[in-house]
């Protein structure tokens, strides 16, 4: 993880603990083409480690946890990540293994970002 992708990283926490109350304890992004790839540890609470305890609260949970998250992007566009990278934000993948508490979100933006920022 280069300097660019740490502080990329940065933001990512920055923003969701402003917009969820808590970030993840750990990311690490990769720039590949026009995505920024963010794998994430710790993402649950403990009150949803507790929901996720049942079978159905791990779909549930699961479902929440991903849409709730494009949800935020698109109600609060990041522009600190816009800003930071001097690219437009495009769209969002979100993904949670609810087992293991380990998400990824590809972020996609408008610009080769590892040809950009692979120094």
């Amino acid at each position: 993880m280069n300097k660019y992708e740490a502080e990329f990283s940065n933001i990512v926490r920055s923003f969701r603990k402003k917009h969820m109350g808590k970030g993840p304890s750990k990311i690490t992004t990769t720039f590949c083409k026009n995505w920024a790839i963010c794998e994430m540890e710790g993402n649950l609470s403990p009150v949803e480690k507790f929901i996720a305890s049942a079978d159905e609260g791990k779909q549930a949970l699961r479902s929440a946890r991903t849409e709730m998250v494009k949800q935020m992007y698109r109600k609060n566009p990041p522009v600190e990540m816009e800003e930071f990278l001097g690219c437009k934000f495009v769209d969002l993948f979100v993904d949670i293994d609810i087992d293991r508490d380990f998400g990824m979100s590809i972020f996609v933006f408008d610009e080769d970002l590892h040809q950009k920022y692979s120094k």
